[in-house]
């Protein structure tokens, strides 16, 4: 906190934008000081270890002649455009501070197709778990991605609208020749917003095929377990007949009695099974 009260009195910036960067929940949003434009935008990391997308602030103050950013913890995206400076590459050292600006928004909004290519693998592999193995555990997994979603959704749908005031802001900082470079940064701004309500909606029906998988797979079970029922209650009312202890049942006395209702018992599993087979159920 000391360091960034120091670095807000040395550009002179509001104790209000100090309390912003402090505050790592805020908004994706831009506010118009005059001398400075105050930014704060999210940045997205995929750590593959884990398979979770990690969502930081990141706080950009822009001035004249000066980019001040600030980030919750080290690594980000910026290392590229940190290379193409110090090697003197690109236009970056070329042109001014907003066309850094655009270089470090463009550098997240990039990132993003990075992350969802990554969200876009998770979802087919849960779509073929849950078309083969239907459990509890995927369903947990596609409840933790329909969070990340709507997180990532939180993220970038506002961003839409700071790039939007980036254009249409009137301040002499920022170039009518970068304002360009911003058209594009919303174009890819767009596609990265639909590319997550899509991503939303296959969560959406991987919860229905769940659904399906499993009422399936319960039919499934009830039609083999109805096929047995059906083949032994025949079967037991055969022996149940058999089964009586009357005195005079004629064919207690038959010497091959035993075997012919051995016979009949075979026969009517053999008859039920050719007319379950003829109609398909099994």
């Amino acid at each position: 906190m000391d360091v960034i009260s120091d670095i807000g009195r040395y550009f002179d910036v509001h104790p209000l934008v100090l309390e912003d960067i402090l505050n790592t929940n805020q908004r994706p949003k831009m506010e118009d000081y005059g001398k400075y434009l105050f930014l704060v935008l999210k940045m997205m990391m995929y750590k593959p270890k884990t398979g979770k997308i990690d969502i930081e602030q990141v706080s950009i103050i822009f001035g004249k002649n000066f980019i001040v950013s600030f980030q919750e913890k080290e690594g980000d995206v910026f290392d590229l455009i940190r290379t193409r400076i110090r090697n003197k590459k690109g236009m970056i050292r070329e042109q001014g501070e907003d066309y850094l600006l655009y270089a470090l928004i463009d550098a997240l909004v990039d990132n993003y197709f990075v992350v969802l290519e990554q969200i876009g693998e998770k979802i087919e592999v849960l779509e073929k778990e849950v078309l083969t193995n239907p459990s509890s555990s995927i369903m947990n997994n596609v409840h933790s991605l329909k969070r990340e979603l709507i997180s990532l959704r939180k993220s970038v749908w506002p961003l839409r609208e700071v790039i939007n005031n980036l254009q249409r802001v009137e301040s002499r900082i920022i170039s009518k020749a970068t304002k360009i470079y911003f058209r594009d940064v919303y174009d890819h701004t767009v596609q990265v917003i639909d590319a997550v309500e899509t991503f939303r909606d296959m969560s959406s029906g991987l919860v229905d095929l769940y659904l399906s998988s499993v009422s399936n797979k319960m039919n499934e079970i009830m039609k083999v377990l109805t096929i047995f029922a059906a083949i032994f209650i025949p079967l037991t009312f055969v022996a149940g007949i058999y089964g009586m202890n009357f005195e005079f049942m004629p064919e207690l006395k038959w010497r091959y009695g035993y075997f012919m209702v051995w016979g009949v018992i075979a026969l009517i599993t053999l008859g039920l099974i050719a007319y379950f087979r003829k109609k398909k159920w099994i």
